[in-house]
């Protein structure tokens, strides 16, 4: 068993009230005002730096349109368009989205159906599924991932464009030629 060991003085103030608290030292904390620089600065792991980040919840359903200004997780259900112009838009494990999505960047854990438009990149991660036409600069698709459609890539120094919708080509049939 641990005895915290005692100085001559408590030895013998021992049968004795104490008149004044004896101070306790404890280790001090303090905010530094750069928190980058000192590793020791209070964050919490995982945040996002000086972006914020908007969450639609996995129990959340949304049939309407979505807009943004910062960047945005959804883990729920959306049926409409999303755009999300200059940022990132995660579609988390639990994810589906049922819309024409227009943002810089898409991470895709779960499903979309619709076109994507996506200025920067697009990565389809291994349990998530893409189903519709991509325009983007650059892509990623990992092993496992599900990909239905077709993919425009873009020059980065060029305009994008939007996604042109698929069009059944015209078929012309003769009929009563005989």
């Amino acid at each position: 068993m641990w005895m915290k060991q005692q100085t001559p003085n408590q030895s013998q103030q021992q049968g004795q009230p104490q008149s004044q608290p004896q101070a306790i030292s404890t280790p001090s904390f303090q905010r530094s005002s750069d928190p980058a620089s000192d590793p020791n600065a209070f964050s919490r792991p995982g945040a996002p730096g000086a972006r914020g980040l908007a969450c639609i919840g996995a129990s959340l359903e949304i049939k309407g349109r979505i807009s943004a200004e910062e960047d945005l997780q959804i883990d729920g259900r959306v049926e409409g368009p999303v755009s999300v112009r200059g940022h990132r838009l995660t579609v988390g494990r639990s994810g589906q989205l049922s819309s024409e999505v227009s943002s810089r960047e898409l991470v895709v854990f779960g499903k979309v159906t619709g076109n994507i438009n996506a200025s920067d990149r697009v990565e389809i991660k291994k349990d998530g599924a893409v189903i519709g036409d991509i325009q983007t600069a650059r892509i990623s698709i990992e092993d496992g991932a599900i990909f239905k459609g077709r993919i425009e890539i873009d020059r980065p120094n060029s305009k994008p464009s939007s996604v042109p919708a698929l069009k059944p080509e015209p078929t012309t049939a003769l009929v009563g030629a005989d």
